[in-house]
């Protein structure tokens, strides 16, 4: 199989962005892994170099660095209304603030962020494309994690900025 050691190298940088996302404290560096996990599994998409792949990956990567810049723009606002982006902080943080509103559009677009990477409808448009072109064990990496760290991220934002918050159910 041609560029074996590539693959290997970038599937763990994958995997430790993975691993990364989940162990972090705060939500930037939450953001930092998950970039880190989104440049590294687009080269694992782009691996066989075919026309098709080339295609799907740059489709992925558009969908995941729009993604995270809209991710990293809720996490601008979300820090300016609260001065932290502290995890176990944030409940009681934004439980006191008197006007919810921006932080429900900071909500909204850490929901578009993690949303991309979980293939939620409409950024799903990269899942159809990328996992008949990547290899096997990428695309079972790419749906059995990948989307799965997305997933973890809109949990995160909603048990810990918007537990029972209605309208962000409703979403």
């Amino acid at each position: 199989y041609k560029n074996k050691t590539r693959y290997i190298v970038f599937n763990l940088i994958t995997l430790a962005g993975t691993i990364g996302g989940f162990l972090s404290a705060d939500l930037f560096t939450t953001f930092i892994y998950f970039e880190i996990m989104s440049v590294a599994s687009y080269v694992m998409v782009v691996h066989d170099e075919t026309p098709d792949a080339l295609k799907a990956a740059q489709t992925y990567l558009v969908v995941a660095v729009l993604g995270g810049m809209v991710m990293l723009m809720g996490l601008f606002i979300l820090y300016t209304q609260t001065h932290t982006l502290v995890i176990d902080e944030l409940y009681h943080t934004v439980e006191h603030l008197e006007d919810k509103t921006i932080i429900f559009v900071s909500g909204l677009c850490m929901l578009v962020g993690f949303g991309a990477k979980a293939g939620l409808y409409p950024l799903h448009i990269w899942l159809p494309k990328a996992h008949p072109v990547a290899p096997s064990n990428a695309s079972a990496l790419l749906s059995g994690i990948i989307t799965k760290t997305g997933v973890f991220g809109i949990i995160v934002i909603a048990s810990n900025m918007f537990l029972g918050n209605k309208d962000f159910g409703l979403i």
